[in-house]
């Protein structure tokens, strides 16, 4: 279930910097020229918007001359320039929301290729769901800055920096009177800001934990009914969330307060000023226009700031969604590839050794799930791994994909130490049927051909016609083409087994690695699979998990495993004259086995 988010927030360093976003800059290098054209833009619409109130200003100062021709002159510059506003703003829009989609879809990808390599045991530590939020939300949030925020907040700094100095030019004695604001202003968006920054990143903690939860419950959905847990899992998720719609009230809550404070000093300070400056134009020292001009560049300055605090509550939430992107992108991961990768031997032979090999799961550090395992298989051999639940089986067969690195000992693929050579590189050489097999959301044709993408439609119908797969799929609605659900849920559990086998013929690679690859068959369709099996098996290395009798019988070596070692093998006529833990288990386990036999 979803872990408290408070927790990794204590765990997490406590500074949290608006320079986060420089993180972003990697993403954005690429498109200089894009990023170039939109501040060309944005600083024309700030020099343009500055120019509007001199117009105005001469528009007012000559409300009283008798030729009228003037006052058409600039009312239409002030059209004009209105005009050059609304051209440059779209333009700034466009090229801007352009380069926030563009590094958001940059980002994305890098995030995704990034953890579709990672080792499963970095989602020992990370929820699936919070790895999704990241990707999701977090970077919509990115989006929001590169797409918006940035540009404004950017416009408004020119227009404060650009209208404070026109307003001192306008009005110095005014213009000082407004700056006495200033402090008053700034102060609360310092203290109220750390305080944002902090309740941001834990509103976003928890939005990746309500992700995680949900998709924890959804992916066992029928397991979630099956055991009448909905009232649970929905009393959790809704716990989660409101967990994160209060973190989210606190943050909204705290910015309201911000802006208030903020806007309220402001526009007092402006009404001051103004009652100020009326006096100056009642006394002659400034005329009606110039007090317009002033007026409006106070508001213009006035709203920027305004604009400001509103935009520095989004720069702290995507400076936190910054780094947690950044976390992800830095993450490092237990299983590496080397620097100067050895090449996979060609043809590969299929010879697979362990060398006094030692590993424990991170999760279970203290409980070796294989203790010393020595274990050669020769080029074309079959073994059968056997033993209890936790022996180390499937453990085998993790470590030989690379999935985790032993903490000691060697695996070796033709004499090559797997860990010397690139993962993508000798998992080429490596066919897998899960013990539960993975169904994608797409056809049976498309999940077959996932073994060997290039393959054609004629391979993928042989592959599933010697799986025993071929009779079934014929009778779906449209055939190869039928859309088999997310993880497979209109197949039965034979038939997911089924097209997990056809993708592995699919793979046609020197060493097949079997984990349970029959259990979910029925005694017809195990024995088209058992033969299918043995065809694709001939000449390969083959390493079978299995607790039927008659799929262990036809190894060529039995090797039985109990709590992490290797305790006996053999074939099977000799291990049961033996009276160990393999006969027991031929009483036991193997009991349907033998009936059919």
């Amino acid at each position: 279930m979803a872990k408290a988010p408070p927790v990794q927030e204590q765990e997490r360093e406590k500074s949290r910097r608006i320079g986060a976003l420089a993180e972003l800059w990697p993403f954005m290098r690429p498109y200089r020229a894009l990023l170039a054209a939109a501040l060309v833009m944005l600083v024309a619409t700030a020099v343009v918007s500055l120019i509007l109130p001199i117009a105005v200003r001469r528009v007012v100062d000559n409300f009283g001359v008798e030729d009228g021709a003037i006052l058409d002159k600039y009312f239409a510059a002030a059209l004009g320039i209105a005009g050059l506003f609304a051209l440059g703003s779209a333009l700034r829009y466009a090229l801007v929301t352009r380069l926030g989609e563009r590094v958001v879809a940059d980002i994305r990808k890098a995030l995704f290729d990034r953890v579709i390599g990672m080792s499963p045991a970095f989602y020992e530590r990370l929820m699936t769901g919070e790895v999704l939020s990241r990707i999701t939300t977090d970077t919509t949030l990115i989006l929001s800055v590169i797409g918006s925020s940035v540009s404004i907040a950017l416009r408004n700094l020119l227009i404060f920096i650009g209208g404070l100095a026109l307003m001192l030019a306008t009005s110095p004695k005014l213009t000082g009177l407004v700056l006495l604001i200033v402090p008053a202003v700034v102060f609360p968006i310092l203290v109220l800001g750390r305080r944002l920054r902090k309740l941001s990143r834990e509103n976003q903690d928890w939005i990746a934990a309500s992700s995680g939860n949900a998709s924890e419950a959804l992916g066992a959905v029928q397991t979630v009914q099956a055991f009448t847990h909905e009232a649970l899992s929905q009393a959790e998720f809704g716990r989660v969330t409101e967990q994160s719609f209060d973190a989210a009230r606190r943050r909204v809550n705290t910015r309201a307060v911000m802006t208030a404070i903020v806007i309220f000093l402001v526009f007092t300070g402006v009404v001051g000023v103004l009652w100020i400056g009326a006096r100056d134009v009642r006394a002659g020292g400034m005329t009606p226009g110039m007090l317009v001009q002033f007026v409006i560049y106070s508001v213009m300055v006035a709203g920027s700031v305004g604009a400001l605090s509103e935009i520095w509550g989004e720069l702290q939430r995507a400076a936190g969604a910054t780094e947690r992107l950044v976390e992800l992108l830095r993450a490092t991961d237990a299983v590496q590839d080397p620097e100067t990768p050895r090449p996979l031997p060609d043809p590969v032979a299929g010879e697979l050794a362990f060398e006094e090999v030692q590993f424990a799961y991170p999760a279970r550090p203290d409980a070796p799930a294989l203790d010393g395992v020595t274990l050669r298989v020769a080029p074309g051999e079959t073994i059968a791994l056997v033993g209890p639940s936790g022996a180390g089986k499937t453990t085998i067969i993790q470590l030989l994909l690379r999935f985790y690195d032993p903490a000691s000992g060697r695996i070796r693929l033709d004499g090559v130490p797997i860990d010397a050579m690139r993962r993508d590189a000798f998992r080429r050489a490596i066919a897998l049927v899960p013990q539960d097999p993975v169904i994608f959301g797409a056809t049976a044709r498309e999940n077959i051909r996932f073994g060997r993408p290039e393959a054609t439609d004629a391979e993928v119908e042989a592959a599933a016609e010697a799986a025993a797969a071929h009779d079934f799929i014929a009778k779906l609605p449209e055939g190869y083409d039928s859309y088999v659900g997310e993880r497979g849920v209109m197949l039965s559990g034979g038939q997911k087994q089924r097209i997990a086998i056809a993708r592995a013929i699919l793979r046609d690679a020197p060493v097949l690695l079997l984990d349970e690859a029959t259990s979910a068959l029925d005694a017809e369709s195990e024995r088209a699979v058992q033969h299918a099996v043995d065809r694709l098996r001939s000449g390969r290395t083959t390493i079978i998990v299995a607790h039927r009798l008659a799929t262990v019988k036809k190894a060529d070596r039995i090797v039985v495993m109990d709590q992490g070692r290797i305790v006996a093998e053999g074939p099977h006529d000799r291990l049961v004259s033996e009276d160990g833990l393999y006969a027991r288990l031929a009483r036991l386990q193997f009991t349907d086995g033998i009936a059919a036999e």
